[in-house]
């Protein structure tokens, strides 16, 4: 008998949990398990990825709990007086204060909550797969039902805004909590101890045979540049570090390397970073192609990956760019060195532009250690469809 499993999400933008929960989703038998994807939003580049056998739920009347979520109190308190509702408006008032005052949000979300109904379909297997989002992992517990839940966590907890006493509070209802990486599982344990004997980590899932075979359904580069070609994958914000490289850019142009750099992805951040490259006149050789789903045209035919991130969980684009054997230089975020062993398969460096400078300097001038490090790499058999038994074993824990 088929396990129905529910994996709640923001939405389906294109992004690295995104893509993490699809390739999941892929390796998972149909014949074994009846999939949903619940969503706060029905939006997102990778909307159109979702497999056809996979139901599609969202979080109706969203807009109005996004504005309780997100907008400073004192706003919706004037919104609901404008419109007549003062009692509503003391009620959201006090609740908001009293959840300040006590540190805990839940308060709030289930004041939010009281008059969404519960989902009445039963799920074997309820999932917070956007970790850690408290709002999501509260939903989960209070109106899905379900016989097991599984809170996912995808980021490192002592990097972003992670609030612990209600994480502590929250984690403890479900019955297992997945990390995507050993030392992201060492530090989560760390940070909230009362649930250390349910964490497990759990790798994200990547094909390389599929990644590969999709390499060859796009064009990649179409520009005439005949110098070296840099990439870097992910959303334009500051903990991916995009900013880092346009200053190395800058330096590397300076000591007259025939470079260029291309970055995929779309994010907030991109008018700060074209503002950055007029600065430093780069502009020309700091070409952002904006979101794709499918990068790995650009992965196969790249001199370079760098993957310059401030911080991650586990970083799914790392592992695709591995799976073309190129060179590969990454910053040493939690689980870097779980997917690359410096010196041998690419390089690790501090969040630095000196060290970021030089690591690029010794690759391009050393052609020895570029083939030291595609021949080791592929040696390697990426292969994390494994991570699955995980999931059948608890789907069948009595």
């Amino acid at each position: 008998m088929k396990k129905k499993i529910v994996f709640m999400v923001i939405d389906m933008n294109i992004g690295g949990t995104e893509k993490a929960l699809l390739n999941m989703i892929s390796e998972m038998p149909q014949e074994k398990f009846d999939i949903t994807i619940y969503m706060l939003e029905k939006r997102g580049g990778f909307l159109q990825s979702i497999p056809d056998y996979v139901h599609i739920k969202y979080l109706t009347d969203y807009a109005k709990v996004k504005s309780q979520l997100t907008l400073p109190p004192f706003q919706i308190v004037e919104q609901l007086v404008r419109k007549g509702r003062w009692m509503k408006g003391i009620h959201f008032a006090f609740i908001y204060l009293l959840s300040k005052l006590v540190n805990d949000r839940g308060l709030l979300y289930k004041y939010i909550l009281k008059e969404y109904p519960k989902d009445t379909t039963e799920y074997d297997i309820a999932v917070a797969y956007a970790g850690p989002m408290d709002f999501i992992s509260f939903f989960v517990l209070t109106k899905l039902t379900a016989k097991k839940r599984i809170q996912w966590i995808h980021f490192d907890v002592n990097k972003i805004g992670f609030n612990k006493k209600l994480a502590a509070k929250l984690y403890q209802n479900f019955d297992k909590i997945f990390v995507v990486s050993d030392e992201g599982k060492e530090k989560l344990s760390n940070v909230i101890p009362n649930v250390r004997h349910n964490i497990d980590s759990f790798s994200n899932i990547v094909s390389s045979e599929l990644v590969r075979e999709l390499s060859d359904k796009g064009s990649g580069f179409v520009d005439d540049f005949d110098g070296i070609r840099i990439l870097t994958v992910g959303r334009l914000s500051k903990e991916k570090g995009q900013d880092l490289i346009i200053h190395v850019l800058a330096k590397l142009k300076e000591l007259e390397y025939n470079v260029r750099w291309y970055c995929i992805g779309e994010g907030s951040a991109r008018k700060e970073y074209e503002q950055l490259a007029r600065e430093l006149n780069v502009e020309d050789d700091f070409i952002l192609l904006g979101s794709s789903a499918n990068p790995y045209p650009y992965m196969k035919y790249c001199d370079l990956y760098v993957q310059p991130s401030r911080h991650e969980g586990y970083c799914i684009t790392l592992a695709e760019a591995r799976c073309f054997h190129k060179p590969i230089i990454t910053t040493n975020f939690t689980g870097a060195n779980e997917q690359i062993t410096h010196n041998e398969t690419g390089l690790i460096v501090e969040f630095d532009e000196s060290q970021l400078l030089n690591a690029i300097r010794m690759i391009l001038d050393r052609q020895e250690l570029q083939k030291t490090f595609k021949r080791n790499l592929m040696k390697e058999h990426i292969d994390t469809s494994n991570e699955l038994d995980k999931i059948y074993k608890f789907a069948n824990e009595s």
